[in-house]
């Protein structure tokens, strides 16, 4: 067990400190003007987030931010990328974050029966935005939604050639009585 989290803090002291990384520069700062050891302030502020998830007046907002901003601003960088392994990346997470959104709209009870709701959704999007190629994303669509999208896709695509078709019809219509 020790030697596993060893290897997290290795692992993620690494991450703190990619040159790459958008927070690269603000912790260089922070941890200049503290005198504190990034992978510490990283530790406090995970801890200061994970406590407001759980009993902060505006947590849903707070977990909405964390599973849209860092994820958006990557896929804007991974859209001007020659490669496809990044854009398919985050593609996948924006289709697993588009299911759990229309999901969670028609159970809207779920933040009140579910003690912590807003933690265990913000540490679901972290585990799916992870930097690693078998992060959340990759497992849940792989092991979950695909199956179910190839098993049901020729059934989805001719509902949506017919609501198509119903649309064409309806604008045609407008058009003609427009006129």
């Amino acid at each position: 067990m020790a030697e596993r989290i060893e290897a997290i803090k290795v692992s993620l002291n690494q991450t703190l400190n990619d040159k790459d990384k958008p927070w690269k520069k603000a912790l260089d700062l922070a941890e200049e003007k503290t005198g504190v050891p990034r992978l510490y302030l990283f530790a406090g502020v995970a801890g200061f987030f994970t406590l407001y998830l759980m009993f902060g007046a505006a947590a849903q907002l707070l977990c909405n931010l964390i599973a849209v901003a860092y994820p958006a601003y990557v896929s804007l960088k991974a859209l001007e990328t020659s490669t496809k392994d990044d854009d398919t990346k985050w593609l996948t997470y924006w289709v697993l974050y588009a299911i759990f959104s229309v999901f969670e709209f028609f159970t809207g009870y779920l933040p009140v029966i579910i003690p912590f709701y807003y933690l265990w959704k913000c540490i679901l999007f972290v585990w799916c935005q992870y930097p690693a190629d078998n992060n959340g994303s990759t497992v849940i669509y792989h092991r979950v939604v695909r199956p179910y999208f190839l098993k049901h896709q020729n059934t989805a695509d001719e509902a949506m050639d017919k609501l198509a078709d119903k649309a064409k019809e309806l604008v045609g219509e407008v058009l003609k009585k427009s006129k």
